[in-house]
């Protein structure tokens, strides 16, 4: 007996139904599922998919003085409430390859770069010497198109132009996200915006 139903559509009604059940109902109608986007998904993102979910910020920020970010590593997923609360946001994420380069806690983004440029931290280069001194904005860039610089030195949650990193540990600490969703937290999140990595 054939189904009507294909593993994609299934995928792409999954991505939709977790985009629209994690915005409020105010902010739901304007979120339109894009089914060229879900194409370039990378597989690990797409199994990852079922363990996200929506979350309340009560549990985990005081208040939501000019917003507030929770980035769960476990999950894969980064959670975004605007300081009204009226807009709420879940993206799937990279995060650190190793527990060793993993940082949990509280910090604030100080400062937020369109087309930032790149230069690897001291232990990133003795890791990979390679590597070079300095990337410039632009596609070779390994943080994509838009970066939110941490309080924390050398943290960032950035864009990525390599698309198989989402939904993987696959960084040397930072948080990355797709380049359309990185630029939508972008123009969201403020410098003080309160940041939570869990």
């Amino acid at each position: 007996m054939s189904s009507k139903f294909s593993r994609r559509g299934f995928l792409a009604g999954g991505s939709a139904l977790v985009s629209g059940l994690a915005a409020p109902a105010i902010a739901q109608q304007s979120q339109v599922f894009d089914p060229a986007f879900e194409a370039d998904i990378s597989q690990s993102s797409r199994r990852n998919i079922s363990s996200f979910r929506s979350l309340q910020w009560q549990p985990y920020f005081a208040n939501l003085r000019n917003g507030a970010v929770l980035v769960d590593t476990t999950s894969r997923a980064l959670h975004y409430w605007s300081e009204d609360g009226g807009t709420y946001l879940l993206f799937p994420t990279s995060v650190p390859l190793t527990e060793d380069l993993t940082r949990r806690g509280r910090t604030s983004v100080v400062r937020k770069v369109e087309g930032p440029s790149w230069r690897p931290t001291p232990s990133m280069k003795k890791r990979n010497p390679e590597w070079p001194d300095f990337v410039g904005p632009g596609p070779d860039n390994p943080l994509g198109t838009h970066a939110l610089y941490l309080s924390w030195t050398y943290y960032r949650i950035h864009g990525t132009h390599d698309t198989r990193k989402i939904g993987r540990r696959s960084s040397n600490g930072c948080i990355g996200l797709y380049n359309e969703h990185i630029a939508r937290l972008f123009g969201l999140a403020k410098v003080g915006t309160q940041v939570l990595l869990i």
